[in-house]
Parts: structure tokens; sequence; C-alpha cells
């Protein structure tokens, strides 16, 4: 009977223990045996890399993904407050082709700003580790837009998101949960077709995306500019940066923006970053009609012979047709003078005297 008891309580402290452990699973640091992967700590080279930038693991931080260049970056808080990059990763698989998400089933990976709370990080995907992106977001939302469980993972394999190797996640996620347990409430991803360059702006400009892309294009200076998460709300359908109403409830995904202003010394920079961008997106344009004007009349009139055509002979037509392709006024754009072709002259061929042609070498 002594044995029976002793035996019963032993199970009973067992299953006392085991359903603790269940409960402290909610709980920080209650993964540690049950979901060893999900604690593995921050690998040593990037808490060196983080010490010699500022950073702690517990530093709150960020995240920018590029699909055209299948990069994704952290990025953390440093000792003075702003963002700074830590490391690069490569993006081992993202579904679909540059451009948001529309709808569920498209296998489109979600292009724009989402917001990830500690509780949509998974320590039990089947994927190894993962986190939803939060799409549809409110702006997603607000467009119709359609689509569950977009995540970023594990495993190498995508079907609408944004796929990692076992490894790189595993960094990732140690990197989210370790500036959760430093106190950070969420993180922002900013995803992106590809870095927001004006010269990458301009080889896109065709594409229907263009109007969103240059939306995404303002929080990606704005954030260029402060090296600071921008202020991201909805309204009217469009999403706004860094604004400062009145009310900031008044911010309505689908209704009309309220008056805001944004902080003077960003918009002074935000403009003079819009005006030389807008400058290179110009001179690219132009250099891209030209160069597509130049393969259309080469296709049409193939150079004789095998040498290739000089460039500034057809330049200066070209540049005339591209201004003109370029300007929505119909006013040609102004374009330099070409340079001038250099020729040379060839030297006059001396006639031989009597005594040379008398004692010249017989062919």
């Amino acid at each position: 009977m002594i044995g029976t008891r002793k035996g019963r309580r032993l199970t009973a402290a067992t299953g006392l223990l085991a359903l603790a452990l269940l409960a402290g699973g909610c709980q920080d640091g209650g993964m540690v045996s049950l979901f060893p992967k999900a604690e593995a700590p921050v690998p040593q080279k990037l808490v060196k890399k983080m010490k010699s930038k500022g950073m702690t693991a517990a530093s709150p931080i960020m995240i920018r993904i590029f699909k055209e260049e299948s990069a994704l970056e952290v990025w953390k808080q440093n000792d003075k407050g702003r963002y700074e990059l830590l490391e690069t990763y490569e993006i081992c698989k993202w579904s679909g082709k540059l451009g948001p998400k529309f709808k569920e089933g498209d296998r489109q990976a979600p292009e724009g700003f989402y917001t990830i709370n500690p509780y949509q990080m998974n320590p039990k995907s089947d994927y190894y580790l993962s986190f939803n992106i939060g799409f549809p977001n409110a702006y997603d939302r607000a467009n119709e837009r359609t689509g569950t469980h977009l995540m970023v993972h594990g495993a190498c394999s995508s079907a609408g998101c944004y796929s990692m190797t076992d490894e790189r996640i595993g960094e990732i996620y140690a990197l989210a949960r370790e500036a959760f347990k430093g106190g950070q409430k969420s993180f922002q991803v900013q995803a992106y077709p590809f870095r927001m360059t004006p010269e990458n702006m301009a080889e896109h400009k065709d594409d229907p995306n263009f109007e969103f892309w240059k939306m995404l294009k303002e929080g990606s200076d704005h954030f260029e500019i402060t090296h600071n998460p921008p202020k991201v709300d909805v309204c009217d359908k469009q999403y706004v940066f860094n604004r400062i109403a009145e009310d900031e409830k008044a911010f309505k995904p689908t209704r009309a923006c309220p008056e805001s202003t944004t902080p003077d010394s960003l918009s002074l920079a935000y403009s003079q970053k819009v005006s030389k961008d807008e400058a290179i997106f110009e001179e690219v344009l132009k250099k891209k009609a030209m160069r597509d004007l130049f393969a259309a009349k080469t296709a049409t009139n193939p150079p004789q012979g095998t040498g290739s055509v000089p460039e500034a002979a057809a330049t200066p037509a070209l540049q005339e047709e591209a201004g003109r392709a370029l300007t929505e006024t119909g006013d040609p754009v102004p374009v330099p003078d070409p340079s001038p072709l250099t020729t040379v002259e060839a030297e006059p061929v001396k006639k031989k005297n009597w005594l040379q042609r008398l004692f010249a070498p017989k062919s």
C-alpha cells in the first residue's frame, strides 16, 4: 500500500510538472524545452557585429525585403537611436512576380508595410520557424485584397511567401525574439519589389504597378533620410508616412485623409531628395529612350558589313527623337550637342622618281 501511494504521488507530481511546462509555453522563457530551435541563441558572429555597431541583442529591429534582389535585410537600433543595417540574407525562394498581392490563390508574395507582433511568431511552424507578415493590413483591406497565411519561413519552399533556408530563418527568428524580450512591442517589415532607387524606378516606369511603387518609395525615402521606421497610416485607400494630425484616430483607411503635417526638417530633406531623384529619373529615361530607338533602327536597317556602327553617328537624330518621345507637351527636350566626329586626313601619296622606280624591288 505504501509503495502504491508513493507511485500515485509520483504520477501526480509528474502530471503537475507537465501541466506547468505546458502553461509556461505561453510565457517568456517557456519554449526552451518544448521548442529548442525557437530558443537557439543569436550566433556569436552577430553578437560581435552588434557590439561593434553599438547595438545589443535586445535592441529593436526592422526588416526590409527586396524581391528583385532576393534580399532580406535586418536593421537594428544603435545606441544613438538610429537604425543601422546588421545583416543581409539571401531569400531562398519567393513566389509570383514583381507587384503586390491582390487575392487569395494568386501565389503573389506581398509588397507594402507590415507590422509584426509577438503572437505572429510561430515556433511550431511546419517550415522550421516562421512569422506571419500580417497580410492583409489596413491598406490591403481598404483595397479589397485577400489572402491568408503569408509568411517569412524556412524550408526553402514558397507559395506566396518569402522562404529562407532553415539556418537563415533561425538567425532572423532569434534576432526578433530577443528584440521582443528586450521590450519591443512590434517591428516593421517593409516589402519592396526592388531597391527603390530612381534608376530602378525609371527601368520599371511602364509597369502597371508603377503608381503603387511610387507610393512605397515615399516610405522608403523617409526611412533612408531618418534611419527610423516611418510612422505608417492609411487614409483614402493610400499609405501616408510620418503625418501628424490633431487627432491620430482621424486616419481612416477608406475615408479622406485628415489635415496633417510633416515635421519641417523631414519635409525639407524629403523635398531635396525628391528633386535629386527626379533629375536622375529623367536622365535614365532619356538614355533608355535613346537605347530603345537605336535598337529599333538597327533592327530595321542593319549595318552593312561586319563593322559596328559608330554610336556618335546615330546620336543627334536619336537624341532628338528621344527628346520628343519624353516630353508630354510636344516640345523637344533640350539635349547637348553631340561631340563632332574627329576626321583624320590621309597623307598624300608621294610619287617615286625615275631612280626609285629603277631600283625598286621586283614584286
